[in-house]
């Protein structure tokens, strides 16, 4: 089962580009099937992979890949499909942008890699942002994107505070508690 959660994560890679096509031509309702298939597949490929006993450094990695992916489509699709809708929500747009951007630099320039945390914070936004965004985008519903950004918010400042915590590259730290055992037992 550990394949099969590698290869959805591979899948949700691969559909990217197919999101930004379905986008820029137009197709509202196709693009946010295909969000939400994405979406899910992001919960599914984690859950196989723990439920069967098949995690790994290399799923860690696919599934940050792929989550680093897809919220980098979703900023152009949104703009192209629904414009209006951006602007009005630009202040938590620019707030989930900084809060996806930042610990992705504060990781690269302290381990020269894309961290792979999984925080339990990071899960618990991640279904929250992929809710409020098709909720927002689907039925302009705006207040569950705005308490999904603050949670997010939250959970990427603790990946930050991971990273600067953590003394080398680990996968799968679930927590600031836990990034500050690992430091204290030297490893």
């Amino acid at each position: 089962m550990g394949g099969v959660a590698n290869i959805i994560s591979g899948l949700r890679v691969a559909a990217m580009p197919v999101l930004l096509i379905v986008a820029w031509s137009g197709y509202a309702a196709a693009f946010l099937v295909g969000l939400a298939l994405c979406l899910i597949s992001d919960m599914v490929d984690g859950w196989l992979a723990r439920h069967y006993r098949q995690t790994s450094v290399l799923g860690a990695k696919m599934d940050s890949w792929a989550d680093l992916a897809m919220y980098a489509v979703l900023p152009p699709a949104a703009w192209w499909l629904w414009p209006d809708l951006v602007r009005q929500e630009a202040t938590s747009v620019v707030i989930a942008l900084a809060s996806y951007t930042l610990p992705v630099v504060v990781g690269l320039l302290k381990f020269r890699r894309l961290t792979s945390y999984h925080t339990w914070g990071a899960k618990c936004s991640s279904v929250l942002v992929g809710a409020g965004v098709v909720l927002l985008l689907g039925w302009r519903t705006p207040w569950t994107f705005r308490i999904a950004i603050v949670v997010l918010a939250a959970a990427e400042i603790e990946e930050i505070a991971i990273t600067l915590t953590l003394r080398e590259w680990r996968a799968d730290v679930p927590s600031i508690v836990h990034a500050a055992r690992l430091r204290h037992i030297g490893r």
